[in-house]
């Protein structure tokens, strides 16, 4: 029976531990069913199937460079004062078929990825060469159809070359039946280019996950807005979604939603059918007005209701509605975590504090959006580093603190305070570092562990 099986509403006493809560999370979380995917729409998803090449790469040998299609022998020995005389037959051309044949005393005007002619064994630089104008070396090529007065039907060259010089080898690259991209492999550009190059229009993948932002509070005000005593700008749905398309999301992100339970209770049904994850900010502690629990529990409460007269057992099913908890954690010490709506949609609900949210999100959403996308390294990068501070960092026992930093070659350096409203002093962060939860003083000098950010 999975972590999310076990989920009660008794144990909202229960003080969790960051492990546990993230281990319920991920426990809970699948990866998103594969789809086939046109290459551009597949940009940012994980590849579900291995890919091999069935297109050797280049297909054919070509030209790396401007110049002309020789034999080896016929420019051996060639100088400046000595060059080699050869008679042009014709032009290659990139995509050209029919190809001339070069024979000895020939050579042929070859252009960048022009497939090598027959008889040919090396390109010329046209540097290398007077270009057929019968001068010294010249430093570029015009087509000779729009210069027909410099193709004088001779070319003079000016230095030797080896055989395949400036020649791009058939398969060089890749040869068919290689491993072209692993299972797993997240496409970027460089991967998208190797698909089409090898002939794949479209592409099995896991999709990006959509993970929809919701920010909760009558207090909060859209930038751009004009604000009235008691009010404040709305951080956390920006912070959140821009966070959530950094992991590989398509994120949505919904404006700030009042404290009123059915108007909230509305909004996240109506969001519901756009999710694969859905995160909500503020709300989730002991206040008179969070009214988020309020609404999730009354969701919860309806869909279990539903379940039991379809099913007549009386049992709602296990790990349906979101459980909300207290974690031994600090920032972030409120949070929900459960499945709601008819597709069993995994929602988090984070505290509404800023630097709250945030860390709570990298600790605990970015996870679960990397295993939505179906990687097998879902964390943030960790790394050791010598604590750089002027004084003694001090922690609360039991608790695992997530304290703003810089992190440099192998140092890191506190930022700000431990106040979870901070935001300026975040923004100048990129690392975050963890303070085990039996630690409550960490000495200038000490060896700590960092959360990577960027």
């Amino acid at each position: 029976m999975s972590a999310a099986a076990t989920r009660t509403s008794g144990q909202q006493d229960h003080l969790w531990s960051v492990d546990d809560h993230l281990k319920d999370i991920l426990a809970t979380v699948q990866p998103l069913e594969p789809i086939e995917l046109n290459l551009l729409d597949a940009q940012g998803c994980v590849l579900v199937d291995e890919v091999t090449v069935a297109l050797s790469l280049p297909p054919f040998d070509n030209s790396s460079m401007d110049g002309y299609a020789v034999r080896v022998s016929d420019v051996e020995g060639a100088s400046e004062e000595f060059p080699a005389v050869l008679t042009v037959i014709g032009d290659v051309a990139a995509g050209a078929a029919g190809l001339l044949e070069v024979g000895p005393g020939q050579a042929a005007r070859i252009m960048t990825g022009a497939p090598l002619p027959p008889g040919a064994e090396a390109v010329v630089p046209v540097e290398w060469t007077d270009g057929g104008l019968g001068g010294a070396p010249v430093s570029g090529m015009r087509a000779r159809s729009l210069s027909p007065e410099d193709a004088t039907g001779q070319v003079r060259v000016h230095r030797p070359v080896e055989a395949r010089a400036h020649v791009r080898a058939h398969g060089s690259d890749a040869k068919a039946g290689d491993l072209a991209l692993a299972a797993g492999t997240v496409l970027g550009p460089p991967q998208i280019a190797l698909l089409a190059a090898i002939g794949r229009g479209t592409v099995r993948v896991r999709p990006r996950p959509r993970v929809v932002v919701m920010s909760t509070g009558s207090e909060l005000v859209q930038p751009d807005e004009e604000l009235a005593s008691g009010q404040i700008y709305d951080s956390n749905s920006f912070a959140l979604t821009a966070a959530a398309r950094d992991a590989g999301a398509i994120a949505y992100r919904v404006g700030a939603v009042t404290d009123d339970t059915e108007t909230l209770r509305s909004a996240i049904e109506d969001q519901l059918v756009r999710a694969d994850l859905m995160v909500t900010t503020g709300g989730v502690s002991v206040g008179a007005y969070d009214v988020v629990k309020e609404a999730l529990t009354a969701i919860s409460e309806d869909e279990n209701d539903s379940g039991e007269d379809a099913e007549g057992e009386g049992e709602p099913e296990a790990g349906h509605g979101v459980e909300f908890r207290k974690l031994a954690m600090q920032p972030g010490k409120p949070q929900g975590f459960g499945l709601i709506g008819p597709d069993r949609t995994p929602l988090l609900a984070l505290p509404g504090n800023p630097v709250s949210s945030y860390v709570s999100f990298e600790v605990f959403v970015r996870p679960a959006i990397r295993t939505l996308m179906g990687l097998e390294d879902v964390h943030r990068p960790r790394a050791k580093a010598v604590l750089r501070a002027d004084k003694a960092l001090t922690s609360p026992a039991g608790r695992r603190q997530f304290l703003r930093g810089t992190y440099s070659d192998g140092t890191v350096t506190p930022v700000g305070g431990t106040g979870s409203h901070l935001i300026a002093a975040l923004a100048r962060s990129d690392a975050l570092i963890v303070v085990p939860e039996n630690d409550t003083s960490l000495e200038p000098g000490t060896e700590v562990e960092v959360l990577l950010l960027g």
